[in-house]
């Protein structure tokens, strides 16, 4: 996996989307809105607090987090 801030490119908001609808569709986030400021509002569950992520860049990092905790919990079988 290459970090982002091994990226020249910043996230888009197209890219954001994309992974937001990942996210909910998946059931990692309960909601994930983009605000007309370019902010996201992101829910974990129902009755959880909403959370306000800056900018598609906070949408993608947060989207790595759950890839890197997925996967450090899978077993190593080889």
């Amino acid at each position: 996996m290459i970090s982002r801030s091994a990226c020249s490119s910043t996230p888009t908001t197209i890219e954001a989307i994309a992974w937001a609808e990942v996210l909910v569709r998946r059931r990692f986030l309960h909601a994930a809105i983009l605000a007309p400021s370019g902010q996201w509002l992101v829910q974990h569950a129902p009755d959880s607090p909403v959370h306000v992520l800056a900018g598609p860049a906070d949408v993608v990092e947060l989207a790595a987090a759950v890839q890197h905790r997925i996967r450090s919990a899978r077993p190593r079988t080889r």
